[in-house]
């Protein structure tokens, strides 16, 4: 995609509504994504994750925040994302300005929704490395798996994460310097 293509969808995605059932825009390479609202056990693990890394970081890296919310940009690759949650410092939310800039990330964390499973697993798990996000945790409550990934880098199909690390719902899962413990965890309802 072009620079002029992106700033056109970047204009028209301002202007989209975000009340129920749209959620929240993102744009990628295949254009304007809108994001359902999420379901209760979907937002329910979101607060759990956020809980646990919050006290973690609190003793860490008390500078840094785990928050659901804000979008992130990167006009350099065109892409503009809102991660479910993502670890920064912060006095990055004092900034003037509406996005995150993604060098100011330390971790996203995506929630698999039922709805489409492959924005998580295909199309974010491209943009994030490019973006250099340097750890990207995926929760899938449909399967009661656990994915980290880390490393990114340059792979003969483009940016990828060069470490995978995966697990289940019921282990402690290392991410970074900290530690999730999934049994916490729903499964989505079938």
């Amino acid at each position: 995609m072009d620079t002029k293509t992106y700033d056109r969808l970047r204009a028209i995605a301002v202007e989209l509504p975000t009340e129920p059932p749209i959620w929240a825009v993102e744009i990628d390479e295949e254009g304007i994504t809108l994001m359902m609202s999420p379901v209760k056990r979907h937002e329910l693990i979101t607060l759990r994750l956020r809980r646990q890394l919050d006290a973690q970081l609190a003793e860490t890296h008390p500078e840094l925040v785990a928050h659901s919310g804000p979008e992130i940009e990167s006009p350099a690759i065109q892409r503009m994302r809102r991660p479910d949650l993502l670890v920064l410092p912060e006095s990055v939310l004092e900034e003037e300005g509406d996005y995150v800039d993604p060098v100011d990330v330390v971790l996203i964390a995506e929630v698999v929704s039922r709805s489409n499973p492959d924005n998580d697993y295909e199309r974010k798990m491209r943009d994030y490395p490019a973006m250099g996000i340097p750890t990207y945790l995926i929760i899938d409550p449909r399967k009661g798996t656990v994915a980290v990934l880390g490393d990114p880098g340059a792979g003969p199909d483009g940016p990828r994460y060069r470490a995978r690390h995966d697990y289940v719902f019921g282990d402690t899962v290392p991410v970074g310097p900290w530690k999730v413990t999934t049994d916490e965890f729903l499964l989505y309802e079938q």
